[in-house]
């Protein structure tokens, strides 16, 4: 049996998370920390892994308080940049601890994000558009600066040239965000959980890749199989595509 201490376990994902593992065979709850609990060995329970889903303000400070506890720590929480994971890939390898950092846990988004790198160096054209629901408190999306950046990577290494945009004002930013040169927009919706649509253009056809997620369920296959799978990679961990070994 895999012991697990969820931080954030009150949020809508994290009560989501508790839900899931209970309800799995090989693993069970041993903690439940939330907003202004301690973060300590005695707090965890004995917990071989704790998964957060907090929020970006305190997600760090939480992934080296369970490193300093002594467990390995699946993160779903977004909000992440490179100094950040830098920090925590240092710490982690340090306290010979595993930490797996997710943008998405939805299988059909790391799917389709893998799709989009492999199909970027045959288009000319390429842009994001992140669809969630108005309570997420970050923009853009985790998962969008995610796809933006695999696929200017698979761009850059193709050596393909800039999208194609002859835009030469835009006061209100109706182009969107620029990640690695990607537009990226991002749609605030009530009734939605998390969508994204990947734009992918030439002259005279599109490519369209969609993941939609109806429901937080979706999310936890992903997160029971990062569960038991942190511990074999060492150190940091970015996407769970890792460890789908796709």
């Amino acid at each position: 049996m895999i012991s697990v201490a969820v931080t954030g376990a009150k949020g809508r994902m994290g009560s989501t998370v508790v839900g899931a593992v209970e309800a799995a065979d090989d693993m069970r709850v041993v903690a439940q920390l939330d907003a202004g609990d301690t973060i300590c060995p005695e707090s965890l329970g004995g917990a071989d892994v704790a998964v957060d889903f907090s929020t970006p303000a305190v997600t760090e400070a939480n992934v080296h308080a369970l490193l300093d506890a002594g467990v390995h720590v699946v993160v779903g929480t977004t909000g992440w940049t490179a100094q950040s994971y830098e920090r925590v890939r240092e710490h982690a390898e340090r306290a010979g601890r595993s930490v797996l950092i997710a943008p998405n846990f939805a299988m059909s988004a790391v799917l389709a994000m893998k799709f989009a790198q492999l199909a970027a160096p045959y288009f000319e054209s390429a842009e994001i558009i992140e669809m969630h629901h108005p309570n997420k408190v970050d923009a853009p999306s985790g998962t969008a600066i995610a796809t933006a950046k695999g696929i200017a990577a698979a761009r850059h290494n193709a050596g393909s040239g800039a999208v194609p945009d002859a835009t030469e004002t835009d006061p209100e930013g109706a182009r969107g965000a620029r990640i690695d040169g990607i537009p990226v927009h991002a749609v605030r919706l009530r009734g939605l959980t998390a969508s994204e649509e990947i734009l992918l253009g030439n002259e005279g056809e599109q490519l369209v890749i969609r993941t939609d997620s109806f429901d937080r369920v979706s999310f936890m296959p992903g997160v029971l199989l990062g569960i038991r799978r942190v511990g074999e990679r060492p150190g940091l961990t970015v996407g769970l595509d890792k460890v789908m070994e796709l």
